[in-house]
């Protein structure tokens, strides 16, 4: 019988070991037990898992093992920069810097690590970078301008190149900024490409600054399987069934638990929002137009559980491939919108029940890292896409694209029976005419300026008093449109005679909230496939699954 893998018998240091295990990992991940061996043996590696697999620990605890063992050395050394991690996106960035601090918590002082991600002036910087940490964290357009202004030389000190998230990287626009880079390296060092997909770009990367790797291409699938991550699409009529369809979800409260909301333009984004606002149900926006600094605030008290729905922009894949082409050129961003957003990519949401895709993600690497955002290690999940007539032979690429060789559709299909809450389709139409395209430009205006308020001129504040930043959100009604009472309650008699005895309307669950833990503390549920027992028709048993045994579902009435 083989020994189980553990972190024990890597050969780490002893307060590397402490860390894991404050951090509660028992054993490692199926990438982190392949991969970490092969790094501490000073292997180039190139690694593909699917997201949410641990692939950040992957290569941070051989990169911390690695410095700490040069801190060791008899020789005596200066202080250098010797590890490099690129990421796509300052989001990114910032939740591998807490990783790295997390795990160097009992070697804070042998292993220092600096976040240049961020967009924060070069010249706040760069006394950072002046004092050489050990680790610098960025995209490759921040860290060639910190090369290129002699705040940063990785010439003769580079032992460690991490590129996370590779397969992004150079549809990202990165692709000159990353050949630029290897001007500013070492002949010699080791590297380490990890990626949730391989493709051309990925390949491209490879030759670029890979040598000799060992390539670690894991026999899973590249998302969870169905038992953790259940997946289903959802014909809507048009796209104001979307918005019904929506409404009834979250105002009954068949979605328990977190969300998040995916759409594909920002002005998609804030209409969604103030369609939202007008039901009374808060949600926070996430884009690429908000500073950087409420970006990560948001997800910050997303995961601490100050929302419950977030309503997150995946533009970067909608960009087609001459635009891609100019931004690799150098060609300046759209005004106002920062080149190196990125929300359904690489980031580690915390306990995420349900991902809905209200806008279908226009290629399968955008549906793997939307549907990464939940069931993450080992918890359950449930992705929702909404899709359209004009719509469906993009899903079908994607999920011919998922499903390879297996025969059994990836996306289950339900039909509701939209019949059912017909009663507030009129509600749903009240509310769609007040959010005109005057009172969505007006909330944008309006968004921007307050989150730069909260990101410029209360930054020094904060840092003074961090006790008063949980104060501070992001789910305020902004009402630009007027918003009618009435709508804020959903009368007994329109709620769908079958939900009545399980429906949960989303006032009375918060006066509930009000005598429970916090919601990151409380148990979460996915979607309730069990819920819509009466507004859904028995799912056909050729695909060999039957509605009322979702394991997602904690109440489950017979099928009618």
């Amino acid at each position: 019988m083989e020994p189980q893998p553990s972190f024990a018998h890597m050969g780490l240091d002893g307060r590397l070991l402490q860390a894991i295990a404050e951090l509660g990992w028992a054993k490692p991940t199926l990438i982190q037990e392949k991969a970490i061996p092969l790094a501490l043996e000073g292997k180039d590696l190139l690694a593909r898992a699917r997201t949410g697999s641990g692939k950040t620990a992957a290569y941070a605890i051989p990169l911390i093992q690695h410095l700490l063992q040069v801190k060791m050395s008899p020789l005596v050394m200066e202080q250098a920069v010797r590890g490099l991690v690129l990421v796509p996106t300052k989001e990114l960035g910032q939740q591998v810097l807490q990783m790295i601090q997390q795990l160097t918590a009992y070697c804070t002082r042998d292993v220092r690590v600096a976040d240049v991600s961020g967009q924060v002036d070069m010249s706040a910087q760069r006394p950072i970078l002046m004092e050489k940490p050990d680790v610098v964290v960025g995209t490759p357009s921040r860290v060639l301008a910190h090369l290129q202004g002699h705040s940063l030389s990785l010439r003769h000190s580079l032992e460690v190149l991490v590129l996370d998230e590779a397969d992004l990287l150079f549809s990202f626009g990165f692709e000159e900024d990353l050949k630029n880079l290897l001007c500013h390296f070492p002949k010699i060092y080791q590297s380490f490409l990890m990626s949730a997909t391989f493709n051309e770009e990925v390949q491209a990367l490879k030759e670029l600054v890979l040598h000799n790797p060992v390539t670690l291409k894991l026999q899973e699938s590249q998302l969870p399987e169905a038992a953790q991550l259940c997946q289903y699409q959802i014909r809507c009529a048009g796209e104001e069934d979307k918005f019904l369809l929506l409404y009834a979800l979250l105002k009954l409260g068949l979605v328990p638990g977190k969300a998040i909301l995916f759409v594909n333009t920002v002005e998609r984004s804030y209409r969604l929002k103030l369609f939202l606002e007008q039901f009374s149900i808060p949600a926070c926006v996430l884009n690429s137009e908000l500073p950087v600094q409420s970006r990560c605030h948001i997800i910050s008290q997303f995961n601490r559980g100050f929302y419950d729905y977030i309503v997150a922009t995946d533009e970067q894949a909608l960009a087609e491939p001459a635009v891609r082409a100019k931004r690799r050129k150098g060609a300046k961003a759209e005004k106002g919108k920062d080149p190196e957003y990125g929300v359904a990519r690489g980031i580690d949401f915390q306990n995420v029940a349900t991902i809905i895709n209200f806008d279908p993600p226009p290629s399968v690497e955008s549906y793997i890292h939307r549907a990464g955002r939940t069931a993450r290690a080992d918890n359950p999940g449930t992705a929702l896409t909404f899709v359209t007539h004009p719509e469906c032979p993009l899903l079908a690429e994607i999920e011919e694209a998922l499903a390879g060789e297996n025969t059994e559709p990836v996306l289950r299909p339900y039909q509701f029976r939209m019949e059912e809450v017909e009663g507030l389709r009129y509600r749903c139409r009240d509310a769609m005419r007040s959010v005109t395209k005057q009172a969505i430009k007006e909330a944008r205006l309006r968004e921007i300026k307050e989150e730069l308020l909260n990101s410029e001129k209360l930054k020094t504040y904060f840092e003074d008093n961090p006790h008063d930043l949980r104060l501070l959100r992001h789910d305020r009604p902004l009402h630009p449109a007027i918003v009618k009472p009435h709508l804020r309650n959903v009368p007994e008699y329109l709620v769908p005679p079958t939900l009545r005895a399980i429906a949960q309307p989303l006032l009375n669950k918060r006066k509930q909230r009000k005598h429970l833990a916090p919601s990151s503390s409380r148990p979460r549920g996915g979607f309730q496939v069990g819920v819509w027992a009466g507004l859904l028709p028995k799912p056909q048993s050729t695909d060999g699954w039957s509605g009322g045994e979702s394991p997602q579902s904690v109440r489950s009435p017979a099928w009618s």
